[in-house]
């Protein structure tokens, strides 16, 4: 069975033999196997057991077992002890769900501490495909038809890498592998009860799928493989725009269906499955706010997020100087006569504007007479002019004086009625950094 796991190891390049990795060790089969062959086989390896307080007498067993192991093996063995159940009441999550957590947390903490190259975990040809059945029977996408992974970096505040070198062979090719070395192992009595979902697809439907076709478990796993393969082929198409915040639909076309890159594309974003349902079938012009962080908008045939606008003050200039609005500087001063050619600077007849000013976003119904201009124009009809974007005209910002003229849309236009002409003697100098 080793030149299996081995092959399986050098095509998924899980293992380098220099290396040093933690390998989950909880007693029963699996694990004890996945120890004993990359032992066997010269890696440096230690050990790492959770003891999660459930089963009793039948937990301290399992690690009384585990550090008679190590201890015959010479491999050094680290434990823990966790309350599980008041950590599952704490974070109110499931029992499952809790030991997980704490189990991974901690063999992402125990391979940084021991610069550890990654955590070897014993999930078997079987776990894969109950997996692939479980989350069929869920309703899934091509991502939860692949089974379990080879090779997975977790997230989170401390990540890790997490290699499974067995999922090649089966839990009866573990339980052979064992008996021929006449190697013990312990049982969790949990897994004998068909009271959750992974139990009642082990016990109950696998069999039954066997006597329709005793290779069933092979061909899924060979299936989920073969999916494996076409989910790295569009996970590096999605990737050509994950560095994007715009997403240009016409480029989607040669692929023939856009949904899929959408989806990958906005998950990363927060967005959850239904709501990207209803961007794929929205309008132009439409905005969603999810409580995400992120928004998005739907502009002809491009999308964009953005992140979530924040509340704006009003900031009133009463006098020159610099002032600090939100993340960005503007600066007021008086100089002699000149016209700025800048966007982010607005030259104005400092005779005609009436301090104190007043910095806000642009409102409905605002209107000004644009430089140029006679006749007065709704904002929001220039903006379209313009072709600006909802994002970019709800962000837009405007500085009012004190008779309520819109002197400039910042970065846009200047009021003609305080344009700088051939009777300006002083200048307001208008500057945003």
């Amino acid at each position: 069975m080793w030149s299996k796991v081995d092959e399986y190891i050098k095509k998924h390049k899980l293992l380098d033999i220099n290396d040093l990795y933690l390998v989950a060790l909880s007693g029963g089969a699996d694990s004890v196997c996945l120890l004993l062959m990359l032992h066997e086989a010269g890696y440096r390896v230690h050990a790492a057991h959770c003891n999660f307080r459930l089963r009793g007498d039948e937990s301290d067993r399992d690690e009384a077992f585990c550090v008679s192991l190590c201890e015959r093996l010479g491999v050094e063995l680290h434990r823990v002890h966790f309350d599980t159940r008041t950590y599952a009441g704490l974070h109110k999550v499931s029992i499952e769900m809790a030991a997980r957590e704490l189990r991974y947390n901690w063999f992402a903490q125990l391979s940084k501490d021991l610069g550890a190259a990654g955590v070897c975990v014993a999930h078997h040809r079987d776990d894969s495909v109950e997996t692939v059945i479980m989350n069929l029977v869920r309703g899934t996408g091509l991502r939860g038809l692949t089974g379990i992974q080879p090779k997975v970096h977790t997230k989170g505040q401390t990540p890790c890498v997490i290699l499974r070198p067995l999922l090649c062979v089966s839990r009866e090719e573990i339980e052979a592998y064992l008996a021929e070395r006449g190697q013990a192992y312990v049982t969790d009595s949990t897994n004998l009860e068909d009271d959750v979902m992974r139990n009642k697809v082990r016990l109950n439907i696998l069999p039954m799928l066997r006597e329709l076709n005793p290779a069933v478990s092979e061909n899924i796993q060979r299936t989920a493989e073969h999916l494996m393969e076409a989910q790295e082929v569009l996970d590096g198409i999605v990737a050509s725009y994950k560095d994007s915040n715009i997403l240009n639909l016409s480029e989607l076309n040669q692929f023939g269906s856009s949904e899929y890159i959408i989806f990958e594309w906005l998950k990363d974003y927060g967005f959850n499955g239904s709501q990207i349902e209803q961007v794929v079938h929205a309008t132009t012009g439409s905005i969603f706010t999810p409580s995400t962080g992120y928004d998005l908008l739907v502009d002809r045939q491009r999308l964009i997020v953005e992140p979530s606008l924040k509340p704006m003050k009003k900031t009133v200039i009463p006098e020159e100087g610099k002032y600090i609005i939100g993340e960005n500087a503007i600066k007021v001063r008086k100089c002699p006569p000149y016209i700025s050619r800048k966007s982010d600077l607005a030259t104005l007849d400092a005779a005609q504007v009436h301090f104190p000013l007043t910095v806000r976003r642009v409102e409905e119904g605002d209107r000004m007479v644009p430089f140029g201009m006679h006749g007065s124009k709704l904002l929001s009809d220039m903006m379209t002019d313009l072709k600006m974007t909802l994002f970019q005209k709800r962000r837009q910002l405007v500085v009012v004086d004190a008779q309520g003229v819109i002197v400039w849309a910042v970065g846009l236009r200047t009021d003609q009625r305080v344009a700088v002409s051939g009777d300006t003697t002083e200048v307001l100098e208008i500057a945003f950094d």
